[in-house]
């Protein structure tokens, strides 16, 4: 469920890429009941529990939205390999536990819906609560 303090937040923004925000919002909080909603470092951020697992960035002016998925703000001990062993072309890793999704269109977003659904699970599946 969409948290009321994110929505008032996103509405003090104006930004010009708000309907593909909430459109990215909507799909992220249908992928996976155990997922929560809040604010952290200027936009949507969603947890299980209080562990920090996917943020997105939304600063304007940029016409895009992207998602970072990552184990929280604590550095860890790198995984040998990348956390999740989904061969999406949308991720593009920065290291082997955190990884970026950008979106640019609404219908880029709308044709991403299934394979983001599988990555947001595959991600909370490999980022037990424990790994805060």
């Amino acid at each position: 469920m969409k948290n009321t303090e994110v929505t008032k937040f996103l509405d003090e923004q104006n930004h010009l890429f708000r309907e593909e925000i909430e459109q990215v919002r909507s799909y992220i909080l249908s992928a996976n009941p155990d997922l929560t909603e809040n604010i952290k470092w200027n936009g949507p951020n969603y947890c299980v529990g209080n562990a920090d697992r996917i943020t997105m960035r939304i600063q304007p002016p940029t016409k895009q939205v992207q998602l970072i998925f990552h184990r929280g703000v604590s550095k860890q001990a790198q995984p040998e390999d990348k956390l999740i062993a989904n061969k999406s072309k949308r991720l593009v890793w920065k290291e082997n536990d955190r990884a970026i999704i950008t979106f640019k269109s609404l219908e880029d977003i709308e044709n991403g819906k299934s394979e983001l659904i599988e990555i947001v699970n595959e991600w909370i599946n490999a980022t037990p609560l424990h790994q805060v």
